[in-house]
């Protein structure tokens, strides 16, 4: 962790220069997690600040704002909802937003992001005319002993299973991108999970990647960041 760690302090930095040699002094950096945790937005915000500490010239830069409750990305994931359940042969009895966990006592110390994932989740329901049966919400990916945010997800799809579920579909909306933690943990561990337990129909509907909802909300990002800079020409 701490390797990785200072190789993404290093890009970070090499990418900073680069873009100052081309002549951009002032750069606004997106750090594509919806929802803020000290363990992820921070950590950019650390990396940036290191960067920036080993140059001689600095550049502006300003940093992107936490966007769990913005209109673009309450849309884009409805969007990228409903697209994929119009492509099935069958219709969910119960969507889950799965988040990435955290531990409970980063909660407790005033990490906001259990209160920006809740927000999400109610923005969502309201967008979709859902309600708390029909679009619950879960913690994954916890590690070690420690409790972590509840309820967990793994233990949440076996409920669902077990109290007669039989067609559910997943959405994780922290993440940006699929990765491991949603292509394996979800779409392979999740599936094999809810059908063990008396499940029948599972998809886990895809991050919103590069689609198109996802770059018309990464355009509304920069924007909104890049107001005023932009006016100046």
């Amino acid at each position: 962790m701490e390797k990785s760690a200072r190789a993404a302090d290093a890009d970070t930095g090499e990418r900073q220069k680069v873009l100052m040699e081309v002549g951009h002094e002032r750069i606004v950096v997106l750090p594509l997690y919806p929802q803020y945790s000290a363990t992820t937005t921070a950590s950019v915000v650390d990396a940036v600040a290191a960067a920036l500490g080993g140059m001689r010239h600095q550049p502006a830069v300003r940093i992107g704002a936490p966007y769990y409750d913005h209109p673009a990305y309450i849309a884009a994931l409805k969007e990228s909802i409903e697209a994929h359940l119009a492509m099935l042969d069958w219709q969910p009895e119960v969507i889950l937003a799965s988040y990435h966990g955290i531990p409970k006592k980063m909660a407790e110390l005033g990490d906001p992001y259990p209160r920006h994932c809740e927000e999400t989740t109610r923005l969502l329901r309201a967008a979709l005319g859902a309600d708390e049966q029909t679009l619950r919400m879960s913690y994954q990916s916890r590690l070690g002993r420690a409790e972590w945010l509840r309820p967990y997800t793994d233990e949440t799809i076996a409920e669902l299973a077990e109290g007669g579920v039989k067609r559910l579909a997943v959405i994780t909306p922290a993440f940006a991108a699929d990765c491991l933690e949603t292509l394996e943990e979800i779409a392979i561990g999740g599936a094999e999970t809810f059908r063990t337990h008396g499940g029948e129909r599972f998809t886990l509907i895809p991050s919103l990647n590069a689609s198109q909802p996802g770059i018309d909300l990464l355009e509304a990002l920069a924007r909104q960041e890049l107001a005023g800079w932009l006016a100046e020409g």
